[in-house]
């Protein structure tokens, strides 16, 4: 028999080195992986530290930033400071003036007509002067009359002392009615029995309870309405409380 010769396959060979390389490879980077999360350092406080160190920082550096554009400002504050002075300093210095310029002046003031001596120049203004330094003359008629407070006049009634004053205020408060209310129901009463059958003669068609609202129509408006006359108690109320009258029930079958 004959005997076979085994070679090597060179394709074969290529193709499972590639296959190790590439596995080696990919162990290579898990392990690594693996490595980096295990080192990798997950504490909350020291990533808030390192937060408030950032913000520091950034803090400082737009500071640092704010001085140095301050600092230019100044700078050309200054300078223009100084070139205005400077400029100024130039326009106060003192020209020179030619000898034609100082005739030209001599001159005009010999032409001039304003005085230019103390002694004329007094002569000259003294009316304005005099008419600055006259005092003002006041007459009887600019002089107003002051109202006489020792006189106390109230609703025609004067007074000119303390007891008249006295008089005059008593008898003021007298005429005023401090309880209206304590009159009202009476007075009501007089003035529906005078008016009650003038109305039933005026309207004969309408019942007792429409005569009654009118009643109380004309009761609000009249004079013997206590309420209508001066009361201290009502005015002092401010209008605030009303004294309504009772209501009446309606007896249509009343005559």
């Amino acid at each position: 028999m004959s005997s076979k010769k085994f070679g090597i396959n060179t394709k074969s060979a290529e193709a499972r080195a590639r296959k190790d390389a590439v596995k080696e490879s990919s162990n290579r980077d898990k392990q690594q992986k693996l490595e980096d999360e295990y080192w990798r350092d997950d504490d909350k406080q020291i990533q808030k530290k390192q937060q408030r160190k950032d913000e520091r920082d950034q803090k400082e550096n737009e500071k640092l930033q704010r001085k140095q554009e301050l600092a230019k400002l100044v700078e050309q504050e200054e300078a223009a400071l100084t070139a205005s002075k400077a400029k100024a300093k130039s326009d106060l210095a003192p020209k020179k003036v030619t000898q034609a310029q100082i005739q030209q002046r001599q001159a005009a003031a010999a032409t001039s007509t304003i005085p230019n001596r103390n002694i004329e120049f007094f002569d000259y203004h003294l009316p304005i002067i005099n008419l600055i330094l006259e005092p003002k003359r006041t007459t009887i008629d600019d002089i107003p009359l002051e109202e006489n407070i020792n006189r106390l006049q109230i609703d025609g009634a004067s007074a000119r002392n303390v007891d008249d004053a006295v008089h005059v205020l008593r008898s003021t408060e007298a005429s005023v009615d401090t309880h209206p209310e304590k009159r009202m129901k009476a007075a009501y009463d007089t003035f529906e029995n005078e008016n009650l059958p003038k109305l039933k003669q005026e309207h004969p068609t309408l019942r007792l309870s429409q005569l009654k609202q009118l009643l109380k129509k004309e009761w609000m408006k009249s004079p013997d309405n206590p309420f209508n006359k001066p009361t201290k108690a009502y005015n002092e109320l401010g209008n605030s409380k009303q004294y309504n009258l009772p209501e009446e029930k309606d007896s249509d079958n009343d005559d």
